[in-house]
């Protein structure tokens, strides 16, 4: 997997961004408008959530008139290999395939999803290895006596 350097997105702040990946320019009045019911949130709430996302950098601006404009500076999909690659830092690298696994079998997909992974898996199957060490220090899982 590449490595996607971008700072951490809260699963608070992943809401806002995932607003402005749809809508790729956006203000946040627009932002409110989304959020306000779903999350149940004032707007104070998410203009807080918005100035962290700019803070970080993931959120850009332009002002127009009177306010300001944001877009993503983050494609939804390098965040998304980002978060996957903090989800497997957390693992022992031997339960990545049983993770994988689960997180397939709690997922409702297409039968085009389905035929992607199927896909995958056949193209897997040539880098296929026999064993897979452990990555953890001692005493993080049952792989290792400490």
């Amino acid at each position: 997997m590449k490595q996607v350097e971008q700072p951490k997105i809260s699963d608070a702040e992943w809401e806002v961004m995932r607003v402005a990946w749809s809508k790729k320019e956006v203000n946040s009045q627009e932002i409110v408008a989304v959020l306000k019911d779903k999350m149940d949130w004032k707007p104070a709430t998410i203009k807080t959530l918005i100035g962290r996302l700019v803070k970080k950098g993931l959120l850009l601006t332009k002002a127009e008139g009177n306010r300001y404009i944001y877009f993503p500076s983050v494609s939804e999909a390098d965040s998304m290999i980002s978060a996957t690659e903090n989800l497997f830092a957390h693992v022992c690298s031997k339960k990545i395939g049983s993770t994988i696994g689960t997180l397939i079998s709690e997922a409702t997909l297409t039968f085009d999803d389905i035929a992607l992974l199927e896909a995958l898996i056949q193209k897997k199957k040539a880098e296929g290895v026999e064993a897979i060490e452990c990555n953890c220090i001692p005493g993080q899982c049952e792989c290792q006596e400490y």
